[in-house]
């Protein structure tokens, strides 16, 4: 098992490298130059101006030297300074990585709260209304976009719960938790809900495959209890693939946090990230770009670590 960890541990450090050159070379395949978007309103830079913006970043050196440096500057922790407002992008991200971690927990426990108790039941009670509720409820989840959800929730707020109207500012969970708790619990809702689609249907099919196997008819036979059957033997080794999804879910989560963040005038990474791409400041959307590649990477390693713990009979060697 620790050689397995180990190994898993060196075969990120290609992928995670393999992400930053793709990041690296793309923002600068863009077209366009950022300094293009720095005259704002009083029209472009002369190219004098241009050029030692681009020296003061080291944006007037080749390609691999650029990267090279930038490189060298991640493995000392340091994401670079924002190009517009001249602040380093680590306090920016000490800020704002709290507020998308806090909505992404929030969205992942209502994505496992509801979306696998419902398949795990539609599962039991195949083709009884409990099963055409939660399959409709999958497919409705799936279907619909959480953008448009979100758009039409605070529409709907707006005229019959002015409680659950966002307020203007983000709330500090130290400083006010009951209003933070308030903001945060619809976006979450919102974007953990068609995680939750998918985690019903991967539940119902994963519990269905397992309750037809023979160990299954076995426990049966020997006169044991609903629960015992569902519980221990059932339902441990369907979470196998559930955890699969779950995993899968997080790259979706994040681009989620995108959208919903930008609706609900979060100040968290999916926002930082729109207002980066937007303005083509390339070194935040370069540290974020690491910053969720590391997440995605975590997050299958956890997966794969999982297995063995759901099911005994996997062994890494």
């Amino acid at each position: 098992m620790q050689r397995y960890i180990l190994r898993r541990i060196v075969l990120m450090v290609p992928t995670l490298f393999g992400t930053t050159f793709l990041v690296f070379a793309m923002m600068r395949l863009m077209p366009g130059d950022f300094t293009d978007f720095l005259g704002g309103d009083f029209g472009a830079l002369d190219a004098e101006t241009k050029a030692l913006i681009q020296a003061e970043f080291g944006l007037d050196q080749n390609w691999a030297v650029q990267y090279v440096g930038w490189i060298a500057d991640l493995l000392r922790g340091d994401f670079g300074v924002s190009v517009y407002s001249g602040r380093p992008i680590n306090e920016d991200l000490i800020q704002r990585l709290p507020i998308t971690l806090e909505l992404g927990i929030l969205a992942m426990v209502i994505n496992v709260i509801i979306g696998i108790p419902i398949g795990i039941v539609s599962a039991i009670r195949q083709f009884s209304w409990y099963d055409y509720v939660g399959r409709a409820s999958a497919i409705g989840l799936l279907a619909v976009p959480n953008f448009w959800i979100a758009l039409l929730a605070i529409a709907l707020a707006g005229k019959y719960a002015l409680w659950a109207v966002p307020t203007p500012t983000y709330p500090g969970l130290l400083e006010d938790p009951i209003e933070n708790i308030r903001f945060m619990l619809f976006p979450a809702i919102l974007t953990g809900a068609a995680g939750a689609g998918y985690q019903m249907r991967f539940g119902r099919t994963a519990m269905l495959e397992v309750m037809r196997q023979d160990y299954i008819r076995t426990a049966w036979s020997k006169g044991l209890q609903e629960r015992a059957v569902i519980i221990k033997h059932g339902l441990r080794n369907a979470l196998i693939p559930i955890v699969t999804v779950i995993g899968l879910f997080l790259p979706g989560l994040i681009g989620g946090t995108v959208v919903i963040e930008t609706i609900y005038s979060i100040p968290g990474m999916g926002r930082y990230f729109i207002h980066a791409l937007n303005g083509r400041d390339l070194f935040i959307v370069q540290a974020l770009a690491v910053i969720f590649t590391l997440v995605v990477i975590f997050s299958n390693f956890v997966v794969d670590i999982l297995y063995s713990v759901l099911n005994p009979r996997i062994r890494y060697s």
